[in-house]
């Protein structure tokens, strides 16, 4: 029998977000040695979501014409066939929440003669609502991958104390229902049952490349990085933007010498660049790009004083180009302190300190080992490991015994959480099933199971009809 696994996420192409992208690499690498038959499970949006959610109006008319869009930008980024499948479940975009979230019970997207092991891609943001067949239920391992510091953005909300609160137990409490284990890609995020910390994310190979050709420059002698400092990152307050101008603000004496380009778009883009104008030094505001565009080849240093990110994805990408990274001496940076090139700072003169001596620095070119270990089969590695996959088809989902107990206190023990986490699954099955109770917890109205639309462009409705005249 194959091994499946099925990996669900939050978004998909052509959203340039963490949890469209990540997703579809760790699908594509996973399949890539032929040992699990791996099935892609993404939203599928109605035109109108589209609308408000794709850039650039792209919008897809059906399943297949989104799917061959999908492959298409993931071909152009590796150098070998992708093996595996795409699905799609119905999801609705919710404004107030800048999310799409899925409507009704997307574990019906894996036959049940599939469905050996689940990957949660965002595992918080896929249960809140699920009202439907348990996962753990339904498959034999389930594994939650936490992308979002959910707690940091409420906090920066109106009464964002109250509500990270009352967030942090319903994460615990979904999560320990619905998964058999949780991997956090760093320890900023808030700490689960059953959790570990491994980030087993990768940078595109195409800035891994990019690195190449630097490394190459600098090897013959030459003068591989031509232009100063940048910062790009999706042009909200949140996204670091808020403290990168306060640090620049504060020290404008210090920094007289210093330019830095800014690269994004975002609701608060207008307001960014007011604030920019409003400073001594030379900052200019730009439109957002793909960070693999040759305009940023040639720039020595990538700011980035965000902590609201788990791992941050284009801090990956700017040390994977051989730059120097100047960034926080926080949890979700972790994993960039192995690289010579990451520059941290704990306070406002460290900052400063740092970013004049990186103006003066050329970077220390990547080993292999360094590149190897930012690449997506380094993190593919790191997955299958810290799933435990490599140790046979499926994970023993259950503990080991403890010596140090006998085997009847234990196996009561054990009774006794499987008991009380049942009654836990039967309490939220109840209350996802209200609709005002629904609406209550911030769910999109109407969402118990997908519109009429919705079946009809997935093909829901003709395979409703076809089990009736079964």
């Amino acid at each position: 029998m194959s091994n499946y696994i099925a990996i669900f996420t939050t978004a998909s192409l052509p959203w340039m977000t963490g949890t469209a992208v990540n997703p579809l690499f760790r699908a594509a690498y996973l399949a890539k040695n032929g040992e699990w038959e791996v099935i892609l499970v993404i939203p599928w949006l109605s035109l109108k979501d589209q609308e408000l959610v794709y850039p650039n109006k792209i919008t897809f008319s059906s399943p297949s014409e989104h799917e061959s869009y999908v492959r298409r930008w993931l071909e152009e980024r590796i150098d070998f066939a992708s093996k595996f499948s795409i699905s799609f479940y119905p999801g609705k975009f919710s404004e107030d929440k800048r999310s799409i979230l899925p409507i009704g019970d997307i574990t019906e997207c894996i036959p049940d003669e599939e469905a050996n092991i689940a990957v949660l891609e965002e595992p918080e943001h896929l249960t809140w609502y699920h009202h439907g067949r348990r996962w753990k239920t339904k498959f034999q391992l389930v594994i939650g991958v936490v992308h979002t510091n959910y707690l940091e953005y409420v906090k920066r909300e109106k009464h964002g104390s109250v509500i990270a609160f009352f967030l942090k137990y319903a994460n615990s409490w979904v999560t320990r229902i619905y998964c058999h284990k949780v991997i956090r890609l760093s320890a900023a995020t808030q700490d689960l049952p059953r959790s570990i910390v491994c980030n087993v994310h990768g940078v595109n190979p195409k800035f891994l490349e990019i690195g190449k050709v630097k490394l190459a420059q600098q090897q013959k002698g030459e003068v591989a990085f031509t232009k100063g400092v940048y910062y790009i990152g999706k042009m909200v307050w949140s996204k670091g933007y808020k403290e990168l101008l306060e640090l620049l603000s504060d020290h404008q004496s210090e920094l007289s010498s210093l330019e830095v380009d800014l690269y994004g778009s975002g609701e608060d883009s207008d307001q960014v660049q007011e604030a920019a104008k409003r400073l001594k030094l030379e900052v200019r505001v730009n439109p957002g790009r793909d960070h693999a565009d040759p305009l940023f080849h040639d720039y020595k240093v990538f700011l980035n004083p965000s902590t609201t990110d788990v791992v941050c994805t284009t801090t990956a990408e700017a040390l994977a180009m051989g730059k120097i990274v100047i960034c926080a001496n926080h949890p979700s940076n972790e994993f960039f302190k192995q690289f010579a090139n990451c520059r941290m700072y704990k306070t406002p003169k460290e900052f400063v300190k740092v970013t004049l001596k990186a103006l003066d620095d050329s970077p220390i070119p990547l080993s292999d080992n360094q590149m190897h270990e930012l690449s997506w089969e380094a993190a593919t590695e790191r997955f299958v490991m810290a799933a435990e996959l490599n140790q046979g088809n499926l994970m023993r989902v259950a503990s080991a015994y403890p010596k140090s107990s006998s085997m009847s206190s234990y196996l009561n023990a054990r009774e006794l959480r499987k008991s009380v986490e049942e009654a836990s699954a039967i309490l939220h099955q109840a209350v996802s099933g209200i609709e005002v109770a629904r609406r209550a917890f911030g769910a999109i109205p109407k969402s118990l199971k997908p519109d009429a639309q919705q079946c009809l462009e997935l093909g829901l409705a003709s395979e409703r009809r076809l089990l009736l005249r079964n």
